[in-house]
């Protein structure tokens, strides 16, 4: 557990060591440390990764796509549900505060991109961004990794769908803008709470509720095609505001939304719970009970074909409250999929034009 003076502006309470370190450690006070040092507010870090590859490609019956792009790894958002916090144990690192603090760019992603989009064997289909850790995140105003790769996307006429809480977005309007044109982008923000103290509490630097609100109508009059995202559903927590986030959203000028019920795969479990604990102990046991009647008596069901689902009358309940407010609202109407025949790598600066294209 990490002093609550020492984690200003973060969800995790702790950083417990990841699960493939040999050994465990937890701060002792032996006497020595000048009680100042201690005091000291855990800041971000950012570091460079070089990858040999940046499309990621999945073959799981419960997504639906089968290719991604993750400009970071790590989130100074610090939402407390990620599910993308154990991957951080695979750096070696604790995806409790330092999935939130020791952050990774990406700093050549629009030029692998290039080079994987000019693969002959490439074959297009839509590139979702945004489904691990968000592409707009505070650190992207001055690395820039995702505009560079929306500038590639925007040259290949390749389509794309974007999630993100941030209004960081606006920034690239105007690249977006011309990808709506060609019917070959989607952008969703997640709306987990209209409650701000809430949000601030489950995703301390994420845009206020507000602010997506406002970002998701100046998308949407744009042109650019919005959704929302009502994710995750914590029973207890905020289940009580999906007709009101789907209503908000609607006037915002989304035509789409969708739903995920709260995960808490490998150590989100723990730092969930911690988290419950720190802030509302009160309903600690009914959220987890909750949870538990939804995956089937345990916190979290990893099976494929059935880990996004849930399971109950609890769970029942949410969907049909879900997808009577989206018909009433007239969301989720039939929509056709995004443009991949207009895919077409440009011609290669400082070579001579493809007479035969």
């Amino acid at each position: 557990m990490v002093p609550a003076e020492q984690r200003r502006g973060r969800a995790a309470v702790s950083n417990a060591s990841g699960r493939f370190e040999a050994e465990k450690r937890s701060d002792f006070d032996d006497g020595w440390v000048v009680k100042a040092e201690t005091d000291q507010v855990i800041k971000t870090q950012v570091f460079k990764e070089v990858p040999r590859k940046i499309i990621t490609t999945n073959h799981s019956p419960d997504i639906p796509f089968d290719r991604s792009i993750n400009p970071y790894r790590g989130c100074e958002h610090g939402c407390i549900y990620c599910f993308a916090r154990p991957s951080h144990a695979y750096l070696g690192y604790s995806p409790g505060l330092d999935f939130e603090t020791k952050l990774f760019y990406k700093p050549d992603a629009a030029i692998l991109l290039d080079r994987e989009l000019r693969n002959k064997h490439y074959k297009c289909a839509p590139i979702a961004i945004g489904t691990n850790t968000d592409p707009y995140q505070p650190i992207e105003r001055s690395r820039r990794v995702m505009q560079s790769i929306l500038e590639v996307m925007s040259a290949f006429h390749h389509p794309l769908t974007i999630v993100t809480k941030s209004a960081l977005i606006l920034r690239d309007i105007e690249i977006l803008k011309s990808l709506a044109a060609r019917n070959l982008v989607h952008v969703s923000l997640s709306v987990t709470s209209l409650d701000h103290k809430l949000s601030r509490r489950m995703e301390p630097r994420a845009a206020t509720p507000k602010r997506r609100l406002k970002t998701l109508r100046a998308l949407s009059d744009a042109g650019i095609p919005t959704g929302v995202m009502v994710a995750p559903v914590i029973p207890a927590i905020n289940d009580h505001e999906i007709e009101d986030i789907l209503s908000a959203s609607q006037k915002a000028g989304v035509t789409s939304a969708a739903f995920i019920f709260m995960r808490l795969p490998l150590e989100i479990k723990e730092l969930f719970e911690e988290w419950l604990e720190e802030n509302y102990p009160d309903r600690k046991m009914k959220v987890l009970n909750h949870l538990r009647s939804i995956k089937g008596g345990r916190l979290n069901n990893p099976n494929f074909f059935d880990r996004f689902k849930g399971h109950g009358a609890y769970a029942t309940m949410v969907r049909e409250r879900f997808h009577g407010t989206c018909r009433r609202l007239g969301l989720n109407k039939r929509e056709d999929g995004l443009d991949c025949t207009r895919f077409k790598p440009p011609a290669i600066k400082g070579t001579q034009l493809d007479l035969f294209t």
